[in-house]
């Protein structure tokens, strides 16, 4: 338990970090593929916000389309944090940390549940995406991966998997649970692996959206496809920062 609530500081402090939104990569850049600071979530008057994406809407074609991340970002994203801010308007929830509710979130509305993960999540998903990324990881991660999966090509198969094979609406997870050990796990709609109501729990490094929207302009149905194409626009330094940070 002492592991797993350094982890979550760990979280807390990284992703809820009150600082000015980035702006969008220029236009130009061509390796987005490099540790960034994390996206603030929140204003200076404490409301829940869009934050910008590190990079141009069609940094990740052809992988995922222009469109798709226009509306992926700009219109469902954007529902979650309207209404996250709705639903914790007027309660004790709206001076907490979103980790802190979800450590409990079995004890409040589903409404926060649903749009305090999607906003999470999707600052998340973000995040550890880049243009010209890809390729696998190296360092402590690598041997991680390895030791845990016995190969990389095992862990991506063990992680597409996941994401494949997530009934309906959800995410596919790269955690490192409360022994400091990786493990693959996937969460229905938009819950995460910080929720009390999680069957494996943990602080994630790495998460794949399989929600329609996430894939369907380009994709249909062919999501073992999008999951094959999203290895190709992983962003492997900001997601062994993450894990450096958590196995600390």
């Amino acid at each position: 338990m002492k592991r797993i609530y350094k982890i979550m500081m760990v979280a807390m402090v990284s992703a809820f970090a009150f600082a000015a939104c980035q702006q969008p990569a220029n236009q130009n850049e061509t390796n987005n593929n490099q540790t960034k600071e994390p996206l603030a979530m929140k204003d200076q008057n404490g409301k829940y916000v869009l934050p910008e994406l590190p990079y141009a809407h069609d940094a990740l074609e052809p992988y995922i389309d222009k469109m798709t991340m226009e509306i992926h970002h700009g219109k469902h994203h954007q529902a979650y944090v309207t209404n996250l801010n709705n639903a914790i308007s007027g309660t004790e929830m709206e001076n907490m940390d979103l980790m802190d509710i979800f450590k409990n979130m079995s004890q409040y509305p589903v409404a926060v549940r649903n749009n305090g993960g999607g906003h999470w999540n999707h600052t998340f998903f973000w995040e550890i995406m880049g243009s010209n990324a890809g390729g696998k990881p190296s360092g402590k991660l690598l041997s991680a991966i390895e030791k845990r999966f016995e190969s990389f090509d095992k862990f991506k198969e063990e992680f597409s998997k996941a994401g494949a094979t997530r009934f309906g609406s959800g995410w596919a997870w790269l955690i490192v649970d409360s022994n400091g050990e990786l493990q693959v796990s996937s969460t229905p709609n938009q819950d995460n692996p910080f929720m009390d109501v999680a069957d494996i729990k943990g602080l994630p490094v790495l998460g794949v959206d399989v929600w329609e929207h996430a894939y369907y302009l380009k994709y249909q149905n062919r999501r073992p496809e999008y999951l094959e194409n999203f290895w190709s626009v992983v962003n492997w330094n900001e997601v062994a920062r993450r894990y450096e940070e958590a196995v600390k």
